[in-house]
């Protein structure tokens, strides 16, 4: 292996001095160059742009890969650029586990039957599942990675760059201040110039990278939006899968001796517009109330609680139902509300 020694030499030399250099800076018995207010807002906001993309990718990520192993072979498999191993998830693996009991308790049994429509609901949720993380990855995750890995690196080597030149600009100006003779004065001046120039172009160019942090914002607020459909779409397609499910499983005849037969839970509306389940409704507190004895029940503005009709007599009071606490409450400081 070659060693150019001077080279080696030269830079352990520049970085000391630049060291030292820092330093001065720390303790302010050297000159510092300063940005404007403009260009260190800009500076600002993009590192907090680094900051919660990184973030949010990684909540992202964790949303839909909750396996931290499944995530780390998923980034080796980007790196390498090779296709990734395509997984059963956990609800497909369920399904499939339903569906052969189901198939070893017998299809012409009650209980068979239902766990292989059970196990096939849960192959189609599976489904469904992959389909809305490859979609996420797709539309919010990829264009996230890429903005960290291209635009926002290309941003932290602009400005390492910058702060290159804004030193060398400040050791310049110190040997212009320290210069004694003529000649010594002229070659700092000189050096000076090419340092402004240097450091002036290099500023320019950080800044209008720094400006288009706005654009990339634009763009993520497009991810965000598709992100967001994607997961509207996912959610009806699964409420759909499980709607289909519960009319299957409503149309089974349970022939299992002493078994109900099964009851999909409806809420029931009322003539007045709020929503009953199981005889309960929900209900709004309108004011304090202080229970005035045993059977009642004290109440808070705002908190909510379930309510039923004691009796067609009792017209002015309701059984309220907080946890496991029961007791009489007045109509009167009650708002009705759907479930």
């Amino acid at each position: 292996m070659d060693f150019n020694v001077k080279k080696l030499v030269r830079d352990a030399g520049t970085a000391l001095s630049r060291v030292v250099q820092l330093t001065e800076e720390k303790l302010g018995t050297s000159e510092k160059t300063e940005l404007d207010a403009h260009f260190e807002n800009l500076a600002e906001r993009s590192d907090t742009t680094k900051l919660w993309t990184e973030k949010i990718l990684r909540d992202t990520e964790a949303v839909l890969t909750p396996n931290p192993g499944n995530r780390v072979e998923d980034f080796l498999f980007d790196k390498i650029e090779k296709k990734r191993p395509n997984r059963l998830s956990n609800l497909e693996y369920l399904g499939l586990d339903m569906m052969e009991a189901g198939n070893d308790f017998g299809p012409g049994t009650s209980y068979g039957n239902a766990l292989i429509k059970v196990g096939q609901c849960q192959q189609r949720l599976g489904q469904s599942e992959r389909d809305f993380i490859t979609a996420a990855n797709h539309c919010y995750i990829t264009p996230l990675r890429k903005f960290l890995d291209g635009e926002m690196k290309t941003i932290i080597k602009e400005r390492s760059l910058l702060e290159s030149k804004r030193l060398d600009l400040d050791a310049c100006k110190n040997r212009l201040r320290k210069a004694r003779s003529m000649q010594g004065q002229q070659n700092a001046e000189k050096d000076l110039r090419v340092a402004q120039s240097e450091f002036d172009r290099q500023a320019e160019i950080t800044k209008l990278l720094l400006e288009g942090i706005s654009s990339s914002h634009a763009g993520h607020l497009r991810c965000l939006q598709e992100f967001a459909e994607t997961q509207v779409r996912y959610h009806a397609q699964c409420h759909q899968i499980m709607q289909d499910l519960q009319r299957e499983l409503g149309s089974l005849s349970l022939t299992t001796p002493g078994a109900a037969p099964y009851q999909p839970l409806v809420p029931q509306s009322t003539d007045s517009g709020t929503t009953v389940q199981n005889g309960l409704q929900r209900a709004r507190v309108l004011c304090d109330y202080d229970a005035k004895d045993a059977t009642e029940l004290s109440l808070m503005v705002d908190e909510v609680i379930l309510v039923q009709e004691i009796s067609e007599d009792e017209q002015d009071y309701l059984m309220g139902e907080r946890g496991n606490q029961k007791g009489k409450v007045p109509k009167a400081f009650l708002e009705m509300l759907a479930f």
